[in-house]
């Protein structure tokens, strides 16, 4: 990334086998024995760790799938993938509670999945057809779930934060200990709506977590060339919200910076986290990225936030080849379900178009379809019929006679 300059990642290797003296095992066995506790806590977090992965995995092949269905037409409009965000929805989603809420943008699938939505509902929804989350209406980008409480992706950049910022307001006036999170990319950083937000939500000390998911790139453009601060997360000083920056590659240090942030916000603290990553794709399925240079493309290669967790897992002794086997065959298996579900179910009707325009019934609502004119056109004046053929040498003649 032309924006930020970071040590160049690679995937840990394994250390070198070495023969571990008698003795040395029988004191391990001992101590083992002796601290069931600490053993116990050992394999949760190994539990936890092979959980951040296959979530990371699940969220990498159902993109991959959704980036080969739109190359199959099946997929319409545009389609913004999660690949290489992967550790970083995958820390903030783990950090949540069910009853918090989420506003995100219109990258959005990998959020949607782990917010706990089957992925056979948003498969459907990127398919349009009536089972998906949003009835099919709404597509890749705004996807809808009240029960999951993710309360949409939205296509207008920025458009999501004056909304999360009342959504906050509304839980901190009805007294709740729910907190919403707002998640951003970095280009969003620089337009109005994000410093209006902020400061109403220091101001007002509103219960909500900005988190701005800096992969370098807004669209085609870097970030340095983009923003006279390119330390985003510092922009939270001018509203004095606490802020910090992490490292979007490591899914663990993302949730441990997510959870600080959250435990914040839910005591009425709001606060502003930027995550670093990369986007390894262009900006949407269409994107062939050719503002990229050869360099970059290259380095990208070797920049794989699955591989990399993947390998220090392994190298750690927390996964093995068996292991990871096994979770691509679960993982593959939910997606290609979820792909077959979505290509059964129906497209919705027409007439359901304006179904959910509003939560509730609205009086005189607008039911127009594409090209329908606003007021039905005023019809024609009627046309007098014509005269049957001979009737006027008829009429002449009766009139000579009768004078």
């Amino acid at each position: 990334m032309a924006s930020q300059a970071r040590p160049r990642r690679s995937a840990p290797q394994a250390p070198p086998a070495r023969s571990v003296p008698a003795e040395e095992t029988t004191a391990k066995h001992a101590a083992a024995g002796t601290a069931p506790a600490v053993r116990k806590k050992t394999e949760g977090r190994h539990e936890q760790l092979r959980s951040f992965y296959r979530d990371m995995l699940l969220v990498r092949r159902f993109e991959e799938r959704a980036a080969r269905a739109y190359t199959e037409a099946l997929i319409g409009g545009y389609c913004h993938l999660n690949l290489g965000e992967e550790a970083a929805v995958v820390g903030l989603m783990a950090a949540l509670r069910p009853s918090d809420y989420l506003f995100t943008t219109y990258r959005e699938h990998g959020y949607a999945l782990l917010r706990g939505i089957a992925p056979t509902r948003v498969m459907a929804e990127l398919y349009g057809r009536v089972d998906g989350v949003s009835k099919g209406w709404g597509g890749s980008m705004h996807m809808f779930d009240v029960t999951h409480r993710l309360l949409g992706g939205y296509g207008i950049v920025g458009g999501q934060l004056p909304l999360a910022t009342g959504a906050a307001l509304a839980i901190d006036y009805r007294g709740g200990d729910e907190v919403v999170m707002c998640t951003l990319g970095d280009g969003t950083a620089a337009i109005g709506a994000f410093h209006e937000s902020l400061n109403i939500a220091a101001l007002w000390h509103l219960p909500i977590v900005f988190v701005i998911i800096n992969n370098g790139l807004g669209m085609g453009t870097t970030v340095a060339k983009s923003s006279a601060e390119p330390d985003l997360y510092k922009r939270g000083a001018a509203y004095r919200m606490e802020a910090a920056r992490v490292d979007g590659f490591d899914p663990v240090a993302v949730h441990e910076a997510a959870a600080r942030a959250v435990t914040s916000a839910r005591e009425g603290r709001p606060y502003l986290l930027e995550v670093v990553t990369e986007r390894l794709r262009g900006h949407s399925v269409v994107d062939p990225a050719k503002y990229r240079s050869a360099n970059e493309i290259e380095r990208l290669k070797h920049e794989d936030p699955v591989q990399i967790f993947g390998a220090k897992l392994t190298a750690d002794g927390v996964l093995n080849p068996d292991s990871i086997a096994a979770i691509e065959k679960e993982v593959v298996g939910i997606v290609t379900a979820a792909a077959d579900f979505a290509a059964n179910s129906p497209h919705p009707e027409v007439g359901t178009l304006f179904d959910y325009t509003y939560a509730t019934p609205v009086a005189n609502d607008s039911r127009r379809l594409p090209g329908q004119p606003l007021f039905e056109p005023a019809p024609f004046p009627a046309t007098p019929a014509p005269a049957p053929a001979g009737a006027s040498a008829a009429g002449a003649s009766a009139a000579g006679a009768s004078a």
